[in-house]
């Protein structure tokens, strides 16, 4: 049974980590947390359709509008996975649990276009830069936002 879920006010609290888990997926909570914020226009500094969403939309083939139509349109995560798991390029559970897998290893630091950037980021948060993930620093830039405030 589906149950109506909370619009996240992400002025006040930081969507989801990237690793939460829907039907499978990273990203999809924080992704569907940001949606939900921008729609009610409580999003804050966070971006919906950003380079991380991205990911998930080219992995699905869809974009950010419709998966912005979809969430629009159901009133709980559950209708959001049921939704995406139909739509754009099927994909089986393992080839959902091997692209979360890499995802959660994937490191910004890795990438010569944007390593100097990430660098500086890290160490703004006392993380080094060459082992720390791109979730683990989103997630230390979360806890770091919203201690200051």
């Amino acid at each position: 049974m589906a149950f109506e879920t909370k619009t996240k006010d992400l002025t006040k609290a930081p969507p989801r980590s990237p690793r939460e888990r829907l039907g499978g997926f990273v990203v999809l909570g924080r992704t569907i947390d940001k949606c939900r914020a921008e729609m009610a226009g409580t999003l804050g500094e966070y971006k919906y359709d950003c380079p991380l969403d991205q990911n998930l939309f080219e992995f699905k083939g869809i974009d950010g509008v419709q998966l912005k139509q979809a969430v629009a349109n159901t009133s709980s995560d559950e209708e959001v996975v049921t939704w995406l798991k139909q739509n754009g390029t099927p994909k089986s559970d393992a080839e959902i649990q091997e692209w979360s897998d890499q995802m959660e290893k994937v490191s910004l630091y890795d990438d010569p276009e944007k390593r100097e950037w990430f660098s500086e980021e890290c160490r703004k948060l006392g993380l080094d830069p060459a082992s720390t993930t791109l979730f683990e620093w989103l997630e230390a830039d979360d806890r770091a936002s919203f201690q200051s405030s």
